[in-house]
């Protein structure tokens, strides 16, 4: 469980992008964090594992309190968080294995790093996650010849190499084409749920958020206005996170696409069964 207790971050600016936010994620469960640009849903996600360390509050993983570490504990905290990246972060003059693999740099020696030198139970690992993404063909091949799906599948396969207890997934669609966009969102539930991991994903997309989670944060200028299932969004629980709109033209959207989809061959169930995971 992932837990966060008053957690608030003020910048040297003055700006605070978070005002004590209260929350907890249970072992499992994928979480949509949604709200408009400056909500501090970035914020929040690095806060979390530490790339920003906040200001005041408290995060705790299971038992263990993340605020309270020493920069080398921190790092061996970190193997047991894995984060997907809106750009990717990937080596491009690597390979496809080689970015993969670095997933386990947390686990291995200085010099196995520097000369990537992997155990043979990583190596197995690491193809057996990319059969699982539909890049084993593609194993050899380097970042840069890849295109945005197959970078962010490598993305997905570097994190979950890490064998970790959370997921943090910082816009994973916001360069991605709309199909792609719900492959990949998809593809994030359905690790999830094999995996029973926890999950919050930072996202744009309020028609995602609402298809592919089982509940829902919305925040507002670094605080939480909304924390509830996905059909609660309605018109004035997103004009509040977000302001005026046509948010019914939004909700209509999200029933007409609660049907089936196809997806390579299949036909997919693309709503409410997908926001518990896809297990129904």
């Amino acid at each position: 469980m992932l837990r966060l207790e008053g957690l608030s971050k003020r910048y040297k600016t003055g700006d605070e992008a978070l005002k004590g936010v209260d929350l907890e994620i249970p072992d499992g469960q994928v979480i949509a964090l949604i709200g408009p640009s400056g909500a501090g849903k970035s914020t929040l996600i690095r806060c979390v594992n530490r790339l920003v360390e906040p200001t005041k509050g408290k995060v705790y993983l299971g038992d263990l309190e993340l605020t309270g570490l020493s920069s080398g504990a921190l790092r061996k905290a970190r193997r047991k968080m894995g984060m997907i990246f809106q750009e990717y972060a990937l080596v491009e003059r690597l390979t496809v294995m080689e970015n993969v693999l670095s997933g386990r740099l947390g686990y291995v020696s200085f010099f196995a790093s520097w000369t990537r030198k992997f155990p043979k139970k990583d190596i197995r690992e690491a193809y057996r996650l990319l059969d699982r993404v539909g890049l084993m063909h593609m194993a050899d091949k380097r970042a840069d010849e890849l295109s945005g799906g197959q970078r962010q599948r490598v993305g997905i396969c570097r994190a979950l190499i890490q064998d970790p207890d959370l997921l943090l997934v910082d816009e994973p669609t916001a360069s991605l084409d709309p199909k792609t966009s719900r492959q990949i969102m998809r593809l994030i539930n359905e690790l999830c749920a094999e995996r029973g991991l926890a999950a919050i994903i930072n996202i744009h997309d309020v028609l995602l958020a609402q298809m592919f989670s089982q509940r829902v944060v919305g925040l507002e200028l670094g605080s939480i206005v909304y924390d509830g299932p996905p059909d609660g969004l309605t018109p004035e629980v997103l004009t509040r996170i977000y302001g005026e709109e046509d948010w019914e033209a939004t909700i209509e959207n999200v029933d007409d696409d609660d049907e089936v989809e196809e997806d390579d061959g299949e036909l997919v169930n693309v709503g409410i069964a997908k926001r518990t995971g896809g297990n129904e």
